[in-house]
């Protein structure tokens, strides 16, 4: 097999499983947080919304160091290294005595979570120009699955003892990087990588380095409120099908299982479909426009099985970030792809600070019956406003390209 083929196979095995390894340990965290605390199941919940924020945090600041360090190592060892750190963090917080160790683990795993942007540099590495967003599809739609598949493995294991699934995460993560070490070849050529610079490895100093690319520094805009968007739906999809149409957790688990699915569909089929017909500019546009008539939707619902019909033309959202992330990396120099997925992964952390802040206040405030105006869906309403910039920003952008 050559060595590219074996490198973007391991790349979508080990998105899946890092993906699985996250979902799999979902139906159980709350218990194991209630046995190490002692508390009420609404007090874990607190404890679990910081155990959130501390991974956010700590991958807001890493990834952009990891980026830099792959254009200047390779990917092969950060990757693997990152690999690595997630078997520690799930084997930790299976052994965890107290609730403190949790925090350990997660800030571990946060500090390495470089998994999706070294995946990303990996593909644009083996990938040429005109397919790399058809292959950035591919990376969506294997953490997608991986995350469809992961909650339900846990469940099931879940049943045995609510540690079981950390072990069986950590198992995965192990078994990786042992495939990765003897399988995984080196992508980034000695020619293209270039020195480590700490003053680049950070947000502002890769935003600094971008904004010398035009487009890019004005996409990277576009990538923030498209992330914030895209944050609605795990930030209020419960509380919203909860609250309107009176769910079960059965039925919020079963749909928020389709809206995966159907996105991971999208992501993994039609951009290898659409992107060669349409361009990659187009086919952002597109799907930009389906997300924001899909959120319109579940904004104003009137009953359940809307709210369903509405996943479909949602789902075409998945269009946006492959189209976007082939148009980008196509911009920017060999040796800057780690540092430029480094930053998309920054501000995807931001993101996941700020979003469910935002949005869980924005159902409050709007469902209540002293509300100034009652629309329990506002989140989705914002959410599909953020869409609707981000579709006029990219257009400005984008003018001078011609698909």
């Amino acid at each position: 097999m050559p060595a590219t083929s074996h490198a973007l196979i391991f790349v979508l095995i080990t998105v899946m499983l890092d993906s699985i390894g996250l979902g799999i340990i979902i139906p159980v965290l709350p218990e194991l947080v209630v046995g190490l605390t002692g508390s009420t199941l609404s007090q874990a919940a607190v404890y679990g919304g910081w155990l959130m924020f501390a991974y956010a945090v700590m991958q807001f600041f890493f990834a952009p160091i990891l980026g830099n360090l792959s254009d200047r190592f390779g990917r092969r060892p950060i990757l693997l290294a990152s690999l690595a750190a997630f078997g520690i963090d799930y084997a930790l917080m299976g052994f965890a005595p107290t609730i403190a160790w949790l925090f350990i683990g997660r800030l571990i795993a946060g500090a390495a979570g470089a998994t999706m942007a070294t995946a990303n540099a990996f593909v644009t590495d083996i990938t040429e120009p005109k397919k790399r967003a058809q292959n950035y599809g591919l990376i969506g739609a294997a953490w997608g699955l991986g995350f469809i598949f992961g909650p339900v493995i846990g469940g099931f294991l879940g049943e045995i003892g609510p540690r079981v699934p950390f072990f069986a995460a950590a198992c995965l993560a192990g078994l990786n990087v042992v495939y990765g070490f003897f399988v995984l070849p080196e992508t980034l050529a000695p020619e293209n990588r270039r020195a480590f610079s700490l003053r680049r490895a950070n947000t502002l100093g890769a935003l600094r380095q971008i904004r010398a690319i035009p487009l890019v520094f004005a996409l990277c805009g576009v990538f923030l409120l498209y992330q914030l968007a895209h944050d609605a739906n795990p930030s209020v999809w419960t509380y919203y099908t909860k609250f309107k149409f009176n769910w079960t957790e059965s039925d919020i688990g079963l749909s928020m299982g389709l809206v995966g699915l159907m996105v991971t569909l999208v992501m993994g089929v039609f951009t290898r479909l659409i992107i060669p017909r349409l361009g990659e500019k187009r086919t952002a546009f597109l799907g930009l426009v389906c997300g924001a008539v899909g959120y319109l939707g579940f904004a104003l619902a009137p009953a359940g099985w809307v709210m369903l019909a509405f996943i479909v033309p949602f789902s075409f959202v998945g269009l946006t970030m492959p189209a976007l992330r082939g148009i980008m990396a196509n911009q920017v120099p060999e040796n800057a792809q780690g540092e430029l997925q480094g930053l998309l992964t920054s501000i995807t952390s931001m993101t996941a600070i700020i979003a469910p802040l935002l949005m869980t206040q924005l159902f409050k405030e709007f469902s209540q019956d002293t509300a100034p105006i009652y629309i329990p869906g506002m989140p989705f309403l914002v959410a599909g406003i953020f869409l609707v910039a981000s579709l006029g920003f990219s257009w400005r952008a984008l003018r001078g390209i011609k698909r």
